[in-house]
């Protein structure tokens, strides 16, 4: 089946007779969409649409086949290879499903070893520079935890997190304040993964929840917000929490 969207993609970037727009692009400049395209499936998956998630999934599925023909045009790779290294990983990540051995390697020494085949020599090794912030500091707290890098307990990770608040009001000037708050979103997503929050999802949803309250009173209130007083804005904001909770 899907045969068919790669002859699409071909004759799209062909060379000769293939869309102007298409030919010219790039892994870099694909890239963007790329990641907007996962994040509209993880959009749908958190709407429950599944209309909406069927066409987002194969927006993403071009995505695949659009980098696989850039790279065959290249002379890199092309789609059957990528097939094959997702197959060979997965049943390689999987002994106890597709292999024989009794005694197989667990999830965390397969992937060792996949490191080490790549030549990663740290523990933070491999977690991506383009992932969103939370979710990097996320993943890089976890593995720094698989070496032991942790706290035993939540209770110095609420220290932690204090202390970095306390240092973000004793900071001067517009770089030192910038790094103590980051200092203190790094503490607070250290915060969540103890809890076994995911922070990106976590934060995601917060902000969903503000801008259903903020466009709540925007529909009460009666004049410019600008020309509204904070104390009035925080009663509106009160009665809007208590409505849309009873909703």
């Amino acid at each position: 089946m899907i045969s068919p969207l790669l002859d699409i993609m071909r004759q799209l970037r062909d060379p000769s007779d293939g869309c102007d727009w298409d030919k010219v692009q790039t892994f870099s400049t694909i890239a963007p969409y790329t990641v907007e395209e996962a994040y509209e499936v993880a959009d749908a998956i958190e709407r429950d649409d599944m209309a909406a998630l069927k066409d987002e999934l194969g927006d993403l599925l071009l995505q695949v086949v659009f980098h696989s023909q850039i790279a065959t045009d290249e002379g890199h790779f092309g789609f059957q290879d990528v097939v094959e290294s997702i197959c060979d990983k997965m049943q390689r990540r999987h002994p106890h499903i597709f292999g024989t051995a009794n005694n197989s390697p667990g999830w965390e020494q397969i992937k060792a070893g996949e490191r080490a085949q790549a030549g990663e020599t740290s523990a933070l090794d491999g977690v991506a520079l383009a992932l969103p912030a939370l979710l990097r500091a996320q993943k890089i707290q976890k593995r720094a935890a698989r070496v032991g890098f942790d706290w035993p307990d939540i209770a110095p990770v609420k220290a932690k997190l204090l202390e970095e608040l306390e240092e973000v009001e004793q900071a001067n000037g517009a770089d030192e304040i910038e790094e103590e708050i980051g200092d203190l979103l790094f503490s607070a997503v250290n915060l969540a993964r103890h809890y076994g929050v995911d922070a990106e999802q976590a934060l995601s949803r917060a902000t969903r929840k503000f801008s259903k309250r903020f466009n709540q009173v925007e529909s009460a209130v009666e004049k410019d917000m600008k020309d509204m007083s904070i104390d009035v804005l925080e009663e509106e904001w009160q009665r809007a929490k208590a409505k849309l909770a009873n909703d």
